[in-house]
């Protein structure tokens, strides 16, 4: 290749690097502040779907209804959907205190199932899958050469870069109820001693993570992709799992996390167009299988919350 294709490459690798790390990036930031809290929510996965599915049907009928703003509205009704599965959650979890792996799986089961049947309902079962137009894209740095082509990017990926991991990182670090959050997660027989509500505060953590994760499944049907599809979420949840522990609990770190999945997904899709005599099955493959490689050196001796998978129960 030569310098102005390499150069046009690179260009188009990173700016679909960070369309790529934004789903990531607001589930992984969701499910770092629950497991905060010392609650693992594996529901992600089923959340994810339900936020795409869920922002795409409100969207999708707002839009035939003329309303202007019908993907803020998808994306509200993606946040009430996530809001809804998080009160599920924190029912099993903290109220019942049944085993969280079971009620995590069981959630994106029911999750999965509830969207799949819903989509069939409303849209029913044409050949060709339904679509609006999605959210489009914008530099805040105008025709700048390099820089504006790899910063035109969602409105959303700006929210998530420039707003939601430093509010993320102030809240769990910075304000009281953060503090809240790591010490029932970490010791919640010291919390409640010290008058800190443990259900409460695990089930405001629980909430507000749910939300961030449908808000990441509702960015692949509203901006990414404009539809919605049974294959839609392609394991993201499980993924962010695997950046939880890549990040060590951490928002900041998560960013690293998302950019090196996104950057390899991105290159994979692009190495595929190339024509390289590899089967695509390895190319699908390749980021997942950089994730377990980054889990795997970078997991090793992690410090998990000390109240982890553990329910509470008052004495």
């Amino acid at each position: 290749m030569n310098e102005g294709i390499q150069g046009a490459f690179l260009i188009g690798l990173l700016a679909a690097t960070l369309r790529v790390a934004t789903p990531l990036l607001f589930a992984t930031v969701g499910e770092v502040i629950t497991e905060r809290s010392g609650v693992l929510n594996l529901g992600i996965e089923g959340i994810m779907f339900l936020g795409a599915f869920v922002g795409f049907a409100v969207a999708y009928h707002a839009s035939a209804a003329g309303l202007t703003a019908y993907l803020w509205l998808g994306l509200a009704g993606a946040i009430g959907a996530g809001l809804v599965m998080g009160a599920l959650m924190g029912f099993l979890s903290v109220s019942l205190g049944v085993n969280q792996h079971v009620a995590g799986l069981g959630i994106t089961l029911l999750c999965t199932g509830l969207s799949l049947f819903g989509f069939r309902v409303i849209f029913g079962e044409s050949a060709v899958l339904p679509s609006i137009t999605p959210f489009g894209q914008f530099s805040m740095v105008g025709d700048l050469p390099v820089l504006g082509p790899i910063l035109r990017q969602y409105a959303l990926t700006y929210i998530a870069f420039l707003l939601l991991i430093p509010a993320a990182w102030q809240l769990l670090y910075r304000t009281s109820f953060g503090l809240q959050i790591r010490a029932v997660g970490e010791n919640p027989e010291a919390a409640d001693a010290a008058g800190v509500s443990v259900y409460r505060t695990r089930y405001a953590a629980i909430l507000m993570g749910a939300a961030l994760m449908a808000v990441g499944g509702a960015f692949l049907s509203l901006a990414q992709l404009g539809a919605f599809s049974p294959g839609i979420i392609a394991g993201r949840g499980w993924v962010c799992i695997a950046l939880v522990i890549f990040a060590r609990w951490d928002p900041v770190r998560s960013v690293v996390g998302a950019l090196l999945f996104g950057s390899v997904f991105a290159l994979q899709l692009r190495l595929q167009t190339l024509g390289m005599a590899l089967p695509f099955e390895l190319f699908l493959a390749l980021p997942y299988l950089v994730t377990i490689l980054a889990l795997a050196l970078a997991g090793r001796n992690a410090a998990y919350p000390g109240a982890y998978l553990q329910p509470y129960r008052r004495e």
